[in-house]
C-alpha cells in the first residue's frame, strides 16, 4: 500500500467520532466522549445549544466506562430526565457495573462565561450496588424519587427500581418478564409505564407485544395490561417500536400490522380501555427499524410539536405533527440519522450522507421555519467520492431486489472488476451512507455493489420475511443475481467478479463461491461458516434468530448443516482471504481457525489472518490499514491484475 493509499484510510477511519449519543435538555445538549488514553475512559459533556464554538463542560468528573451492554449489543448508555427544573443524569458504568446519579442546575450566567453551563446540585452517588448482568439505560423517575429502570441477569430481562435518597443499594425487582423486555417509559406524572416484550422463537421486529402498568405512590405495579386490538396484533404477529409518550396519556409508537412500521397513537386515559386515537397508514414508509440495540429514536417531542422519522424510498424525511394532525414533510440529504432529540421547538440530531460524515444538526424551528433542512447544513462535502445509485434488479423468484452502484472514479481497466457487497444482519441493509472501503476500491478503477438482498430492512414486512426459512439461499441467489445482471449490461468484467462479506455476510458470500462459477474470489471478515455452532454457542439475544432464518434445528437439522459453508469447504477451489479477532465473542475466532488449513490447502491464494486485539468489528486503524493492504495483494494475485 502507497502512502497516499494510507492517507485516504486515515483520513476517512481515524476521525474520531465526536458528538456519541447525543441529546437535548431546554437549551443544553449532552453527549460521550472518550477521555485519556485508553478506550476504556470516557466521559458526559455538555455545551449550550446551537453553540459550536463553546467549550465543552466535562461533567462526570471521575474515571467511568459509560456504557450499555444490555443483550449483548446495548445500546444508549446514559440519560438525562428534566425534573423539578434540574437535570438529573443517570449512567452505568462498566467500572463498578452500577447504575450513577447526579443532579445539576444551569449555572449562573456569569459562570457560562467561564465555560460552566451547569452546576453540580448533588455529588455523583452510585445509586445501586454491583451486578452480575446488564442495565439498559431506559430510566423513568417518578415524583417521589423513585427510579424505574430493566436490567438483565441470569438470561431474564426485570423490571426494577431503586431509591434516589440513597447509595449502594440491592436493585429492587418488581416484575419478572417471561424473557426480553425494553424500551421503557412512562407519561409525566409516572403512574403509568409502558414497554415492549418478546419471546421464544421471534426477534423483536418479527413479533412483540407491548405493555401498560398501573404504578401506585409506593412504586408497586397496581395493574398490567397488554395492548390488544382486532386491527393491530389480535391475530397476527405485529412488531411494535418505540412507544413514547407524548402527554399524560397519548402515546405515540410505530407498528407493522399493514406490512409497513406505520405510526400509531394511543389513548390510555383508562388501562382497561386502551384505544387507538389515531392511525397513520402509508405504503412504501417506515416509522422504524430493526431493534438490534436499546434506545433508538424515530420519535422525540410532545403531542403540541411532535417529530418523526421516516424512511420514504431511499430517503429520510422528518415529519412535523401538531395536536396529532399532519403539520409538513421536510427533505433531509441524509440517508442516515441517530440521536434525533427534541426539546419544544429544538431538533437535535446526527446526519449522515452520501459524500459526507456525521455532522450535528441543530434547528431552532421557533426562530425559522425551514422548508427542508438543507438550508442549516454547513458540511465538508467529501471530494472525488463515487456516489450510490439505486438499481433495482429481479431477485430471488424474480422479485424487485434493490442495490447501491458504485461506478469506478478512474479508468484502470479495460472493463472494471465488480466487488459485491452482501451486508451483515441479515437483517440489516445498506444505506448508501459514505463508507471509506468502496470508496478506496472506487479510486482503484473498482465497481462496486452493495445488495439489499431479500430479508433487508427497509422496504417492507414482506421484504424482510423473504428470508424467512432461506437464509443461504436467497441471500446468495439475490448476490449473484445481480453480479450477472451486471456483466449482462457489459458493465463489468466477467472473469473479475468477487464478493465481499463480514459476518452473516460471510455465510452469504461463502456460499456464493460454493454455488455457481460467477464469483473468482470472496473476501471475509468474522464470517458466520457452521450454523450448527451458532445454534449453540450464540449470545442470549440471538438465541432464537435462527428459527426464522433456517427453522427449527431439530426439524430442520439438515437445513442447518447443508447450508453451512465448512460443510462443504473441499468443494471450494477459489482464493478466500479472511479476517478474524481473537475477542470476538459472537463469533468465535476458533471456527475460522478449524478451516484455516483446509482453505490454504485446497486454493492457491487464500489466507487466513487472525488479530490478537480485535472482537466482532474492528477499531484499530493500523489493523485497518492492513487489512486493505491484504486485501489489495490478495485481489492482484487472485484477479491476476
Amino acid at each position: 500500500m502507497s502512502n497516499d493509499d494510507k492517507l485516504k484510510v486515515r483520513q476517512t477511519e481515524s476521525k474520531k467520532e465526536p458528538f456519541k449519543e447525543l441529546t437535548i435538555i431546554r437549551d443544553t445538549i449532552f453527549w460521550i466522549d472518550v477521555v485519556g488514553e485508553g478506550k476504556n475512559e470516557n466521559a458526559i459533556f455538555a455545551r449550550p445549544f446551537n453553540d459550536k464554538e463553546a467549550f465543552p463542560q466535562k461533567l462526570t468528573r471521575k474515571k467511568y466506562n459509560i456504557k450499555n451492554n444490555f443483550h449483548g449489543y446495548g445500546g444508549k448508555s446514559y440519560k438525562c430526565i428534566n425534573l423539578k427544573n434540574n437535570f438529573y443524569l443517570l449512567w452505568i458504568d462498566q467500572i463498578t457495573k452500577a447504575v450513577w446519579f447526579e443532579i445539576f442546575k444551569e449555572a449562573e450566567s456569569t459562570y457560562r462565561s467561564q465555560n460552566k453551563y451547569l452546576d453540580s446540585v448533588q455529588e455523583p452517588r452510585q445509586l445501586s450496588k454491583s451486578i452480575d448482568g446488564n442495565f439498559d439505560s431506559s430510566f423513568v423517575i417518578s415524583e417521589e424519587n423513585i427510579l424505574y429502570g430493566i436490567c438483565e441477569i441470569n438470561n431474564r430481562d426485570y423490571l426494577f427500581s431503586l431509591n434516589l435518597k440513597k447509595s449502594k443499594q440491592d436493585i429492587h425487582l418488581i416484575k419478572k418478564f417471561k424473557n426480553f423486555a425494553g424500551e421503557l417509559s412512562s407519561n409525566n406524572s409516572t403512574d403509568l409505564l409502558s414497554w415492549i416484550e418478546w419471546d421464544s422463537p421471534y426477534m423483536p421486529w418479527e413479533r412483540n407485544d407491548l405493555f401498560f402498568a398501573q404504578i401506585d405512590l409506593t412504586g408497586e405495579i397496581q395493574k398490567i395490561k397488554k395492548f390488544s386490538n382486532k386491527l393491530i396484533n389480535a391475530k397476527k404477529n405485529v412488531s411494535f417500536f418505540q412507544p413514547y409518550w407524548i402527554s399524560e396519556t397519548i402515546l405515540v409508537c410505530s407498528e407493522d400490522s399493514s406490512g409497513w412500521w406505520n405510526l400509531l397513537f394511543l389513548d390510555v386515559s383508562e388501562i382497561e380501555n386502551i384505544y387507538i386515537k389515531k392511525r397513520v397508514e402509508r405504503n412504501l414508509i417506515e416509522y422504524g427499524a430493526p431493534q438490534w440495540v436499546s434506545g433508538i429514536t424515530f420519535f422525540s417531542g410532545t403531542i403540541k410539536n411532535l417529530f418523526c422519522i421516516a424512511k420514504k424510498e431511499n430517503n429520510l424525511i422528518v415529519e412535523q405533527y401538531k395536536d396529532l394532525q399532519f403539520v409538513k414533510e421536510f427533505s433531509t440529504p441524509f440517508t442516515s440519522i441517530s440521536d434525533f432529540s427534541i426539546f419544544r421547538e429544538k431538533v437535535l440530531l446526527k446526519g449522515y450522507g452520501s459524500d459526507f460524515l456525521g455532522i450535528v444538526l441543530e434547528i431552532d424551528f421557533a426562530e425559522r421555519l425551514l422548508s427542508n433542512f438543507v438550508e442549516q447544513i454547513n458540511v465538508e462535502y467529501i471530494k472525488d467520492c463515487s456516489k450510490p445509485e439505486t438499481f433495482w434488479f429481479k431477485g430471488f423468484e424474480d422479485q424487485p431486489t434493490h442495490s447501491f452502484l458504485y461506478r469506478p472514479l478512474v479508468e484502470n481497466f479495460r472493463k472494471p472488476p465488480l466487488l459485491v457487497r452482501a451486508h451483515s444482519g441479515p437483517t440489516s441493509f445498506f444505506d448508501g451512507s459514505y463508507n471509506s472501503e468502496v470508496q478506496y476500491w472506487t479510486s482503484k478503477g473498482f465497481f462496486v455493489a452493495e445488495v439489499n438482498y431479500g430479508g433487508s430492512s427497509g422496504f417492507g414486512k414482506a421484504y424482510r420475511e423473504r428470508l424467512h426459512y432461506k437464509w443461504g439461499i436467497v441471500d446468495s441467489y439475490d448476490c449473484k443475481a445481480l453480479a450477472l445482471e451486471l456483466i449482462k449490461s457489459n458493465l463489468v468484467n466477467n472473469d473479475k467478479v468477487v464478493i465481499f462479506g463480514n459476518s452473516a455476510g460471510g455465510l452469504t458470500a461463502l456460499n456464493c463461491l460454493l454455488y455457481g462459477t460467477i464469483f473468482t474470489a470472496a473476501i471475509c471478515k468474522y464470517p458466520v461458516i457452521d450454523l450448527k455452532d451458532m445454534h449453540y454457542n450464540t449470545h442470549r439475544f440471538e438465541k432464537d434468530y435462527l428459527n426464522s432464518l433456517v427453522g427449527n434445528y431439530l426439524k430442520n437439522y439438515n437445513d442447518f448443516i447443508n447450508r453451512s459453508p465448512i460443510s462443504h469447504l473441499n468443494k471450494i477451489k477459489k482464493p478466500i482471504l479472511m479476517f478474524h479477532g481473537k475477542k470476538d465473542k459472537v463469533i468465535s475466532y476458533k471456527q475460522t481457525l478449524k478451516i484455516q488449513e483446509i482453505l490454504i490447502q485446497n486454493n492457491k491464494y487464500s489466507e487466513v489472518i487472525f488479530f490478537e486485539n480485535e472482537g466482532h468489528g474492528f477499531q484499530n486503524i493500523e489493523n485497518k490499514e492492513f487489512v486493505m493492504q491484504k486485501s489489495q495483494e490478495f485481489l492482484k494475485n487472485a484477479l491476476n491484475i
